[in-house]
């Protein structure tokens, strides 16, 4: 079990503990944090408190995160698009609809579990729910991702995250008619501290940045290309909100008249990267979606 300490600023005097401690990680949800405090891993200078404890400042927090519980992935067979396969990493083009690993309450039809039976050595560096997810899309994103077959493969391939080395762009349909042919969002990303479960620009969030350049205008739409610098939680979909141009068929971040697409109209059709082991770099394109392709013909159709 893992311990952290944190000392209550004078900002979070008067704050809840359960809003307090779901905002020092973005891992970790309000619903999660309430159980912590009531199964005794959360002490107020050193005493029990129950959820709704108005923090003072200098208030000391002292956390003992649970170890996560070990829970079987099962492999399944799936017919997966695979592009790219060696000794070192797969490249894959994720059907939408999918969910990329398993968690819990949702154990089964994930990609990790079409992975596990299509190959047994995947990296452990992300644990037994996430073996070899170097990255994710949402499930409702289609397009492709780099999976690492083993530890070394895997280090590799963060890193080159980690220095945005990696190409990745995504084709998207936006709300209204943008106009300007190319642009950059920076805006930094966190939980949106009035619905945790969403992502929002928040002034103390993690740097992002997204690029990106419009492919073609309709009537009411465009149709762009955004190219990630960053890689945080629902980035485009964020970023493309914040300026006024949600993406078309996104119940999260979209508006509530939008068009019947089930998910957001969001492909990750390029995939960049340099092979961990041959230091060559490979580059692979997914083309879009059937649906997809349908929509952009009554966009034309449309004006």
């Amino acid at each position: 079990m893992e311990k952290m300490v944190h000392t209550i600023l004078e900002q979070q005097k008067g704050d809840r503990i359960d809003k307090v401690l779901s905002g020092l990680n973005e891992e970790w949800s309000r619903t999660q944090v309430q159980q912590w405090i009531k199964d005794g891993h959360v002490l107020v200078n050193g005493q029990n408190v129950k959820t709704n404890y108005k923090c003072n400042y200098n208030d000391e927090i002292e956390i003992h995160i649970p170890d996560p519980e070990e829970l079987d992935v099962v492999p399944e067979e799936m017919d997966l698009d695979i592009y790219y396969e060696d000794r070192d990493v797969l490249v894959v083009n994720k059907p939408k609809g999918m969910v990329v690993h398993p968690a819990p309450g949702h154990m089964t039809g994930t990609l990790v579990n079409g992975l596990m039976a299509h190959c047994k050595d995947l990296s452990g560096i992300n644990g037994v729910l996430r073996p070899g997810i170097v990255h994710r899309i949402d499930k409702d994103t289609s397009g492709l991702l780099m999976v690492a077959k083993n530890d070394m493969a895997h280090e590799s391939l963060v890193n080159q995250l980690v220095h945005k080395t990696v190409t990745r762009k995504y084709k998207a349909v936006v709300h209204g008619v943008i106009p300007h042919d190319v642009g950059t969002i920076d805006a930094p990303l966190g939980r949106d501290q009035k619905d945790r479960q969403s992502m929002a620009v928040v002034d103390n969030g993690k740097h992002a940045v997204t690029h990106f350049r419009v492919l073609e205008r309709f009537k009411d739409f465009t149709f762009v290309e955004c190219q990630l610098e960053t890689g945080r939680t629902h980035q485009i979909r964020v970023h493309m909100k914040y300026i006024g141009y949600p993406l078309a068929g996104d119940p999260k971040y979209g508006p509530k008249k939008t068009i019947d697409f089930n998910g957001q109209v969001l492909h990750a059709g390029v995939l960049g990267f340099t092979h961990p082991r041959t230091a060559e770099y490979l580059e692979f394109e997914a083309p879009l979606p059937s649906d997809y392709e349908q929509l952009l013909k009554q966009l034309r159709n449309n004006g």
